[in-house]
């Protein structure tokens, strides 16, 4: 029922596409929806809490990941196999709740738009990941679970775990810069 949907996820052309557009796409895709919907002042600290929470995870995991040479299972990785992802899923959320009308629709939208991209991108770095570590990775996966996080840190993991060097190395103070310029911006228009 869901192939062509799966299929249009995983064309490799369009992803090549939206890949190397994604932030110019995704800059105008919000500012149309703040036109057309106008935006929520009095949202603005859920909002922002909500998207910095997203933001937090996402430093966490760069904090914790150290891509293709070790297998990460500490920090965010030690609850769940697919941190990065939630917590930027979160980022975008927080935004969205800036809206004022057609809020919840959007949201709906949204959620079930990154449920494909989330499943379908999932899917082919598991393959490359099942490759690249073998035995290992799929002790880890059978102990962690893609996308709901377990309430306890895994057999082999740590929770409180934080690597500046990965940290450093994944660009991590970039990202957090990058998203508090927006929120920065997005308050100077809320609240001048």
């Amino acid at each position: 029922m869901f192939e062509p949907i799966h299929a249009l996820f995983n064309n490799a052309a369009l992803r090549k596409v939206l890949v190397r557009y994604r932030m110019v796409l995704g800059i105008a895709l919000v500012a149309l929806l703040f036109w057309q919907l106008g935006w929520r002042a009095e949202n603005f600290w859920l909002a922002f809490t909500v998207s910095m929470a997203g933001e937090f995870i996402q430093l966490w995991c760069f904090a914790s990941l150290d891509k293709n040479a070790s297998l990460a299972f500490r920090g965010p990785y030690s609850l769940v196999r697919n941190p990065m992802y939630l917590g930027r899923y979160f980022i975008v959320l927080g935004l969205l709740l800036l809206l004022d009308h057609g809020r919840l629709p959007v949201i709906v939208g949204y959620t079930v738009i990154y449920w494909f991209y989330l499943v379908n991108r999932v899917k082919r770095e598991e393959a490359l990941l099942k490759e690249v570590f073998g035995q290992s990775y799929a002790d880890y996966c059978s102990e962690v679970r893609p996308f709901l996080p377990r309430l306890t840190p895994c057999s082999n993991g740590s929770l409180a775990f934080w690597d500046k060097r990965l940290f450093r190395n994944c660009h991590g103070s970039r990202n957090l810069i990058g998203t508090l310029i927006v929120w920065a911006l997005i308050a100077w228009l809320l609240f001048r």
